[in-house]
């Protein structure tokens, strides 16, 4: 979580800079006042509690109170909290606040959407790597509010050995064995999982076997329950590539347990709404 804290800090830095100087000409140190976050488009609110943290950063003495959580449906015209005490604090966290939570709100949006697609199956929608440098906490975050499940947060934490790393490794049976030998030497539990990109791939793959999911790159419908067929259960499957929205539930009902898209974060519209003065 502290990269979170990091990127607070340098969002705070590089907005401010040496001083809001329009806020610190015109309002007193004094004065206090009030702030309503209003919903201005119908969707799925995320970044509630990122909010909070950064109002406190900011601010300790700043008083939220939340009115509407974290995952919950919102409507235009909705009021998510209220906050309250300096009203220079309220002034300079207003844009962080709105940019994280308008973000995060429609990355939850997006992924709720996919995820109501996908109702009735037994396949979970999974998010990317193809997010916005340094806010891939924050984004991923919020695609698990919006019901979706978070593939990796980076390289660190599962072995997934694409088509890159399998040609410069030398090939499938080479990256495979590599993988394993080196999770033996560093004492490391990952998962592994493999990229294959036609069913040549995903038969050396079943006959060398020792990984956890097997990824269909750009698999066509047909190739994809042949695939579903060849693994009969034996691994996780993953559909990656080329799925879109329209096609998203084709792909599940083929019998994959993932599919992952790129763009619940790295395409998506931020949900409008507004942080305005209140009585």
């Amino acid at each position: 979580m502290d990269l979170i804290d990091d990127l607070i800090r340098l969002a705070f830095a590089e907005d401010i800079g040496d001083g809001d100087h329009t806020t610190l000409c015109c309002i007193p140190e004094t004065a206090m006042g009030k702030s309503q976050l209003i919903i201005k488009e119908d969707g799925v609110l995320a970044g509630v509690e990122m909010a909070k943290r950064i109002f406190h950063k900011f601010d300790p003495t700043l008083k939220i109170n939340v009115l509407i959580n974290d995952g919950a449906e919102v409507k235009k015209g909705d009021i998510a909290f209220t906050v309250e005490g300096k009203v220079q604090s309220l002034l300079q966290t207003e844009r962080l606040v709105l940019n994280v939570m308008q973000r995060m709100s429609g990355i939850a949006t997006t992924t709720h959407k996919y995820v109501k697609e996908l109702e009735g199956t037994n396949t979970r929608v999974l998010d990317t790597r193809k997010t916005t440098p340094g806010m891939r906490m924050m984004e991923k975050e919020a695609v698990k509010i919006g019901g979706g499940v978070n593939h990796r947060i980076g390289l660190f934490d599962m072995i997934l050995l694409k088509d890159n790393h399998v040609d410069f490794a030398g090939g499938i049976e080479a990256a495979i064995t590599r993988a394993k030998n080196y999770l033996a030497q560093k004492g490391k539990n990952l998962k592994i999982e493999i990229e294959v990109r036609n069913l040549d791939e995903l038969q050396q793959v079943l006959r060398i076997g020792g990984v956890d999911r097997i990824m269909l790159d750009n698999f066509n419908i047909e190739n994809t329950k042949k695939a579903v067929e060849l693994v009969n259960h034996k691994y996780e499957i993953e559909s990656s590539g080329g799925i879109t929205f329209d096609t998203l539930r084709s792909y599940a009902e083929c019998g994959v347990d993932y599919i992952s898209v790129g763009a619940l974060t790295h395409s998506v519209k931020s949900l409008d709404m507004s942080l305005k003065a209140c009585h």
